[in-house]
């Protein structure tokens, strides 16, 4: 009885703060739908050779469609001079820069603290914070906001008390799985056409993307300002430039990601164990909405479609 009695408090508690949080949000935003894009952990230019080519031509695709990004690297993959330079031309470009810790470990592990995760965080924020663009906000590893309510809300209380703020996701999706199948294929075949990976990473994420949408509609009755995580990798440099125009092209708007983060879906505090995923994700799991996946975005969702593909 009593575990019923919590799931309808929080609901309840989802459902309130969620209609308070709207009345102070844009109107016009509340019947579009919008995204924005954010990009995680870095080039690290020891381990791969085309890293400053593919740093400059997620720049290139972000400035030719006038789109503004947070991107958070994790520092263990730019603490050198040459991985620096590129984070400082995400900066200089307009971007925001914002923390993904220095060691891009896990909060989710039973083996991690609440002191070992906050000095990798501030590590991070030692060596990041002098560049153009820094923001104080976290985009947790993995999306991993810890395995236990208690390191949960201490985290949280942590980047209170250091004025930090979430870089929470609304839209999850895979295209770190897409990069890794599309390098694999390029580095077997240099002259593969890369037209079907192409629309197969462009229908990827219009998939991921209207799924998270129709969560969000379930959940708090509008359509918000998406955020989207994806990374700096291959197949971004690749086709960056053809996501942003598909989004468009089908009647989304593109918004700054620093906009987007004002939409009152990220001030919500979902209370699910283990805590987080997309905030979509984990406010669907908190109200028992049925036929969620966990991990919710994972190499094995996508292996049998690219597999029948041939890529």
């Amino acid at each position: 009885m009593s575990v019923g009695v919590n799931r309808a408090a929080r609901w309840w508690r989802t459902l309130l703060l969620s209609l308070l949080a709207g009345l102070v949000f844009v109107p016009s935003m509340l019947h579009a739908q919008t995204i924005s894009f954010t990009f995680d952990d870095g080039l690290d230019p020891r381990t791969n050779k085309q890293a400053a080519a593919q740093n400059a031509a997620i720049l290139q695709a972000l400035d030719a469609a006038k789109v503004r990004a947070v991107f958070f690297p994790a520092g263990k993959n730019v603490d050198l001079p040459e991985g620096l330079a590129l984070v400082r031309a995400w900066g200089a470009a307009g971007h925001a820069i914002g923390n993904h810790t220095y060691s891009h470990a896990s909060y989710g592990s039973k083996r991690m603290t609440l002191d070992t995760f906050t000095q990798d965080i501030q590590r991070q924020h030692d060596l990041l914070s002098s560049l153009p663009g820094w923001t104080n906000r976290l985009r947790f590893p993995y999306l991993k906001e810890g395995d236990t309510a208690a390191k949960h809300d201490a985290i949280y209380q942590w980047l209170r008390a250091h004025d930090y703020r979430p870089g929470a996701v609304s839209i999850d999706a895979s295209d770190w799985y897409y990069s890794e199948r599309h390098e694999a294929r390029l580095k077997a075949n240099p002259a593969a056409d890369l037209a079907p990976m192409r629309q197969a990473y462009l229908d990827h994420l219009w998939d991921r993307a209207n799924y998270y949408d129709g969560l969000a509609m379930r959940i708090v009755g509008r359509h918000p300002a998406h955020v989207i995580l994806l990374h700096t990798n291959a197949v971004n440099a690749a086709f960056l430039p053809d996501v942003i125009a598909m989004f468009r092209r089908r009647g989304w708007t593109i918004v700054d990601a620093q906009t987007a983060f004002d939409d009152p879906l990220y001030r919500l505090r979902p209370g699910t164990i283990p805590a987080g995923e997309s905030i979509l994700w984990s406010l669907a799991k908190e109200q028992g909405v049925p036929g969620l996946r966990y991990p919710a975005e994972d190499g094995e969702y996508e292996q049998a479609k690219l597999d029948a593909l041939g890529l």
